[in-house]
This record gives structure tokens, C-alpha cells and sequence, in this order.
């Protein structure tokens, strides 16, 4: 461990009293630690606690990663204060975050502060502090137990009992705007009880909570046996132990997961983690788990107000809520004594964090289980098959699922071959009719099956997995595609604001009726998106409630949940989206789910797109269908006897497994060997590839050196795509059966290659990746 951390200046003569020493992890892009001196008359800071400290010319926010004996003939600075009374990372949760910096190579302080809210790693506010109110609280309930001691003592006052009786049905106690509020009286109201001596009024914090007013679902009473059987598992399980939940879409997982917080929480008093991968599926996560344990339920994710996420954060800090709920950042937690930890659709891609630190939400749960001596349970219809394999190998206990928890039968599943449509409509066109473009969006079988649900009342879900209104705009005399200024990738027309966007850099350019290659004015809009998809569907169905659920719809803070209650609530006829309407969604008048083009994303030059793409099927398709109606799922695709496809339409998990499997091994990919992808970009196009290739002979060189063998250096070459915010982009990778060799060798890239000392360029060390575009 590197620590040649100390702030050095002139050496003062050596001090024979004791001196405390801290190192301290900053936020910074460096591989190393910093030691001060803890000043006389300040108490020694725990690890994990956060300190302030004098950095270059100002002064920022770090956390103590050591206590150290001072270095030889080093004049050190002093600490400038301690804000917090409580570590702001448990002691199992630094052992994670120290993980984290090590196998996934990055800067600990970095880590350190992608565990914290920001509003704790900002020096300028140390230690915000809550917002408090008016708490009302009753203090002599005993006085008023009988009937008529209540009647005589408010027989004068009856909006005074009327308050009192209000405060008393929630609980004893409330804030007291909220209080008057609904009781619509006046605060005399309230002083006449305070004099009377029957409630206390006091200033006290109040938790900013986004979820509070939701309604809470409550969970069903009684598990199936199967469930009971996988809830036994799980708390008979040693400290430590990871399961593989594998249930079918509908088997009702959710309730596994409730059933287990019921005993680890409730009976023995330990805190619980659960993560979930979309930040739109938290609400309905949220209101199911409060439906069990009310307000022990904290939100943690990044959509949420600084304020909001310190409030979760402290009062999951200080225990008075113990069980936190989020997306991947949930992970990080302040909890103590966490006895069980949840990774629902542990699957997910967007567990891996796309920024320093580089770490996938799976792994780090698995490490933190096993430092909290905590249970931790990955749960999926579709495991990622680095899951399936550690089953395999008994590194996983796998529990299984096999039967929709309400006994419906999955959903049918056909194919449409877009091909074949596409031939009809073609043969079927009358002499000097233009083609039916729209053959290609809703195919005839497609549209009666939705004609059929809104005669029946019932619900369809379409999904396409790409937004806007179509996917590029081309010159149809020459053939040029309008692209992104600053990155090699087309820009995407939208029709609502109408302009052509990068979905990278969102870069945005007006819509234009001229080529710029040719000067032609034969532009044409190719390809599909949601928003065109959106537009087919309201032309064709023009009376159905028509929702689109993309990122473009969704970039208001409350509009995924928005969305998500007005198809609850019944309001909402055809729900169209990208992948976030694939998984979680639980809605019992979805009878079924159209899939608009299966083929996006099947051929991207990625070894997991496969994976993927039988995922997202196997996912959407368990939409349909969860209650006592059944269910039709109808995939469009071009492609329709490509195992992904045909696996996902006779939900045949093994089959897929074991054919992808077998594709992996030769060449080898995950789950079979290890991987890194290093990418390095820059401004300078010519400069980026001689500072790739310098990089990739250099990683060589090295195992050359070493004597090292059986690591394998593949590449360098430019990324899939090229350029993204003007940086050039090239990289190659590192692939390796032994996963510790990769760990010190992804961290000595980092820190020593060419690349990494080159100001003029950047290197990222990406371990595991999910995707190599």
C-alpha cells in the first residue's frame, strides 16, 4: 500500500512528546493518501471519520483512512477540525471502499467521496444541518384514558379533542403544520392543549422525504411453499453466504426479499440494503417496503436533492431508519450491523458505475456482505451468467423460483418475422401506391392484438429500445449521414422539439433540408424511435391513452413515478418506452407486450449483446400477464432463429446459458477470464493513437519483462465509436484467467503507463466492463 502521502517542507527538530498522526484520503485523482498531524487539545478522529484539512491554498474535506506514527523530519500540518461525532464510514464499509480502490484501480479518495452525499464532501459546508420544525408530541395520554375524564375536560373545547384525537391516530406525535393542516383549526387550537399540560410543542429536525406522501402497497400475506422455502435458506444461511435467487418474471421475488428484512430487521434488530437498477423502479420498491415497515424505510439515489440524500443519509447513519432503498449508490449506506443485503435483477448493466470509481454494485455487495458478516441475495429472472457460473462452481447457493407466485401461467410468446411483413406489404401494394413505412413499426398481427386489449379494457406495453423519432437523417442522392460534431456517431432526429441530437454529448443542430456533402435536397429520416413509434401509435389508435416512458419524458425529478401511477391507476392505455419499462413493473391489466424491432442492439460489436438483448425480451415479456388475465407477448425481429430470440420466446433460461457459454469459450470472454479495458483519449486524433499504441507496446514490454505469461494484450484500436465531446478515443485490453494478477496490473497501467503521465491525454482503467463501445 502506497503512502508516500506527507505534505513535505523544511524538517524542524524532532519532537520527543507524542505526536498524532492521521492519513487522510482526499478527493483527488491520486493514488495516494496525506498524513497530518492531529493538533493538541483535539481528540483523536476514528477511521472513516470525516476531517477538514488544509490542502494546497484552501481547504477541503477528507476522511481518516489511518492513525500513523509521524515520519522522520517531515513538518506536517495540523487538522483543522473534526465535524462529525460519528464515523461517516463504518468500519466495513472503508474495508469495501479500500476494495473497491484496489481491484477496481482507483484513487481511495475518490472512492471515499463516491460514498458520500455531496453535501458531506464539500468543504465549504462540513456538516449541514437539518432542517427542524414544530413537533407537537403528546406528554400525558394517561390523564384522558377514560371516556368521561375526556368528555368532561374537552366538553367546551371540541376542536381541542378533535386535535388531541387526531394527533393521537398518528402515532402521538407530528409536526405541527402538518397537524393544523389537517385538522384545518388554528393554533390557539393546539396552545389550549399545551396549557392544559396534554402535548408539548418543540423544535425538532424534520427528515426531507420525497416518498412520504406515497401511498404504501401492502405485500401479500402469505408466502407460496417455494418462497418459504427460499425465505428458510436465506436465514439459516452462515454470515457471509451469497444466494442466487432465480425466479421466472411474476414468482414473486419481492416478497422473499420483504419476508427476510420481516426477520432481520424486525427480530433481530440488524439493518438490511436493497438495491434496485433503475432509479424509475424505486418508487413502486419504495412504496412495497414501506407497505411492511413504514418509516424504518430510507431512499438513497442520485436523483434526489442534496438535502433529501443527507437527510436519508444521517438518519441511516444514526439508526433511527434501517433499511435503505436505492440504486446502486444505496450500497454505500452508513449503516451498522447490516444483516442482509439485496441486488434485485442483479443482472442489470446499470449497476456498473460509468465514472472513478469504475465499480459494479454486484461485486462490492458481495464484499460488503462478507464484511458485515451480512447475507447477500442476488435476484434475477435472467442472471448474468458470471452468476450462473459461480452457482456452477458452488461459489453461489443457487434457490429457484419455478411458478408465478399468483399461479398464472407465463405469457405466449410469437414471433413476427418483419422479413415476411415486410414481403406482403410489398406484394399487397398497389400499382404506384407509396410503401406503408408503418409495416415496419406495428405489423397487422401486432395491431390486433392491441385493438383487442382496448376492447377489453385492457392495458398493451410496447417497447423499442431507442429513443427519438428516428435514428438518423441521410442524404438519399449520395448517401452521407449527418453527424456529431464531436463525436463519431450520428445524431438522432426528434420530432418534439424538432432538432437532431447527440445522445452523447448532446450536442443539438437544427433540422436541415439541404445535404451538406452534396448539396442534394433528397433528405430522408431512416431508422425508428420512440417518438416516431409514439406518433404511428396515436395515428393508428387515435381514442387509446397513449404514454411514452424514455429518458426524454422522464428528465423531471417525479416523472418516472408520474408515469408509472397514471398506468397504475388505470389511466393509461398503451404504455411505450425504452428498457426502463423491461423489468419490475408490476401491473395486473398489462395482458400484453408488444416488442417493436427485437433487433436493436443484437449486432453491436459488444461480446455481451447477446446476453442482453434475451434478457430484455425474457424481462418485458414478464410484463404481461402477472394476475388471473393472460398473457400475450408478440417480438418483431428479422432475426427469428437467433438463440437469443428463440430462448426468450419459449423462456428457456438453461438452453441460452449454455449456448452463450460455449460461444464464450473460444475466444475466451467473461465469465471464463477476467478483463480490462483500457481506453485512452484526447483531443489530437494522431497524438491519441500514438499514445495508445506507445501504451499497448509498453503493457507488452512489461509482461515481457516480468516473465509473465498468461496475460493476454489485445489491441490497441479505436473504440467502436471513435470520438465522443471531441476526445478521440482509442483502447485495448487486457484479458487474464487469474483475477489478482489483473488486479496489480490494471493498478500499475494506471499509475506508471506512458498514457497516464501524458497531460495531453486521458486513461481510464475499466475493470470488468459491461460494454467495449
Amino acid at each position: 500500500m502506497l503512502r508516500d502521502s506527507v505534505l513535505h517542507g523544511a524538517a524542524e527538530p524532532r519532537i520527543t512528546a507524542p505526536v498524532l498522526c492521521v492519513d487522510v484520503a482526499l478527493p483527488v485523482p491520486l493514488f495516494r493518501t496525506f498524513t497530518y498531524r492531529v493538533p493538541e487539545g483535539m481528540a483523536l478522529p476514528a477511521v472513516g471519520q470525516r476531517v477538514v484539512v488544509p490542502f494546497r491554498t484552501g481547504r477541503t474535506i477528507g476522511v481518516v483512512r489511518a492513525h500513523v506514527p509521524p515520519p522522520d523530519g517531515v513538518r506536517l500540518k495540523d487538522l483543522l477540525g473534526v465535524p462529525d461525532q460519528l464515523p461517516a464510514v463504518p468500519a466495513p464499509l472503508m474495508h469495501t471502499a479500500e476494495w473497491i480502490a484496489e481491484y477496481y484501480a482507483a484513487p481511495i479518495g475518490l472512492t471515499l467521496r463516491a460514498m458520500l452525499p455531496t453535501s458531506l464532501t464539500s468543504a465549504g459546508a462540513p456538516s449541514p444541518a437539518p432542517r427542524t420544525v414544530q413537533h407537537a408530541r403528546i406528554v400525558n395520554a394517561a390523564a384522558l384514558d377514560s371516556l368521561l375524564v375526556r368528555e368532561s375536560t374537552f366538553a367546551r373545547a371540541p376542536k381541542q379533542r378533535a386535535l388531541f384525537e387526531l394527533l393521537e391516530s398518528r402515532g402521538g406525535e407530528a409536526d405541527v403544520a402538518s397537524l393544523l393542516s389537517q385538522a384545518d383549526c388554528t393554533n390557539a387550537v393546539l396552545q389550549g392543549l399545551v396549557k392544559k399540560g396534554f402535548v408539548q410543542v418543540e423544535r425538532a429536525a424534520l427528515m426531507r422525504d420525497p416518498f412520504a406522501s406515497r401511498a404504501h402497497v401492502e405485500p401479500p400475506a402469505t408466502p407460496t411453499d417455494a418462497q418459504n422455502a427460499a425465505v428458510q435458506a436465506i436465514l439459516h444461511a452462515d454470515a457471509g453466504s451469497t444466494f442466487l435467487l432465480h425466479g421466472i418474471t411474476g414468482s414473486g421475488k419481492t416478497l422473499v426479499y420483504i419476508e427476510v428484512l420481516r426477520r432481520v430487521v424486525l427480530e433481530q434488530g440488524r439493518a438490511a440494503i436493497v438495491l434496485v437498477p433503475e432509479i424509475a423502479l424505486t418508487p413502486q420498491a419504495v412504496d412495497r417496503f414501506r407497505g411492511a415497515f413504514g418509516d424504518n424505510v430510507a431512499v438513497l439515489h442520485s436523483a434526489l436533492s442534496d438535502g433529501e440524500r443527507t437527510d436519508a443519509w444521517r438518519a441511516l447513519r444514526d439508526g433511527t431508519r434501517r433499511i435503505a432503498v436505492g440504486a446502486r449508490s444505496a450500497l454505500f449506506a452508513p449503516l451498522t450491523n447490516v444483516g442482509v443485503i439485496i441486488v434485485d435483477e442483479e443482472h442489470d448493466a446499470s449497476y456498473k458505475q460509468a465514472e472513478t470509481p469504475r465499480y459494479h454494485a454486484r461485486e462490492a455487495a458481495i464484499v460488503r456482505g462478507r464484511a458485515e458478516g451480512a447475507v447477500v441475495v442476488l435476484g434475477s429472472a435472467t442472471p448474468s451468467l458470471e452468476t450462473w457460473e459461480r452457482a456452477a462452481r458452488g461459489q453461489v447457493t443457487r434457490l429457484s423460483l419455478p411458478l408465478r407466485a399468483t399461479g398464472a401461467s407465463l405469457p405466449t410468446v410469437s414471433v413476427v418475422d418483419l422479413r415476411e411483413v415486410m414481403r406482403e406489404g410489398v406484394a399487397n401494394r398497389a400499382p404506384n401506391a407509396p410503401f406503408d413505412e408503418t409495416l415496419g413499426v406495428l405489423s397487422p398481427p401486432l395491431v390486433a392484438a392491441i385493438s383487442e386489449r382496448l376492447q377489453r379494457g385492457e392495458q398493451s406495453v410496447l417497447l423499442l429500445n431507442r429513443r427519438g423519432f428516428s435514428s438518423f437523417l441521410e442524404c438519399r442522392d449520395c448517401g452521407d449521414v449527418t453527424t456529431c460534431p464531436n463525436c463519431s456517431i450520428a445524431l438522432t432526429y426528434h420530432r418534439v422539439p424538432e432538432s437532431l441530437v447527440c445522445h452523447y454529448c448532446q450536442h443539438r443542430a437544427p433540422v436541415h433540408t439541404q445535404c451538406g456533402a452534396c448539396g442534394g435536397r433528397a433528405m430522408s429520416r431512416r431508422g425508428l424511435g420512440t417518438q416516431q413509434v409514439e406518433r404511428v401509435v396515436a395515428e393508428q389508435f387515435p381514442d387509446a391513452r397513449l404514454a411514452r416512458m424514455d429518458v426524454d419524458t422522464t428528465s423531471g425529478k417525479w416523472a418516472h413515478a408520474g408515469i408509472l401511477d397514471r398506468v397504475g391507476r388505470g389511466e393509461v392505455d398503451i404504455l411505450l418506452g425504452t428498457q426502463m419499462i423491461a423489468k419490475g413493473l408490476d401491473f395486473p391489466e398489462v395482458t400484453l407486450v408488444g416488442v417493436i424491432d427485437a433487433d436493436v442492439g443484437l449486432h453491436l460489436p459488444d461480446f455481451r449483446a447477446a446476453e442482453r438483448t434475451f434478457q430484455l425480451l425474457s424481462q418485458v415479456a414478464g410484463r404481461a400477464g402477472r394476475a388471473q388475465k393472460p398473457g400475450e407477448v408478440l417480438v418483431q425481429t428479422r432475426r427469428p432463429m437467433h438463440h437469443a430470440v428463440q430462448c426468450a420466446v419459449t423462456h428457456d433460461v438453461r438452453t441460452f446459458v449454455e449456448q452463450e457459454l460455449a460461444a464464450r469459450r473460444s475466444p475466451a470472454y467473461p465469465p471464463f477470464v477476467r478483463l480490462a479495458n483500457i481506453i485512452i483519449s484526447g483531443r489530437d486524433e494522431q497524438h491519441t493513437a500514438d499514445s495508445a499504441v506507445a501504451t499497448a507496446d509498453w503493457t507488452r514490454a512489461l509482461l515481457r519483462k516480468k516473465g509473465i505469461t498468461n496475460v493476454e494484450v489485445v489491441g490497441p484500436a479505436p473504440c467502436p465509436i471513435h470520438r465522443i465531446k471531441e476526445r478521440w478515443r482509442w483502447h485495448y485490453f487486457l484479458r487474464t484467467p487469474r483475477s489478482e494478477l489483473l488486479t496489480r496490473l490494471a493498478r500499475f497501467v494506471a499509475e506508471r503507463a506512458p498514457a497516464a503521465r501524458d497531460q495531453t491525454v486521458r486513461l481510464i482503467v475499466d475493470r470488468d466492463p459491461v460494454a467495449l463501445l
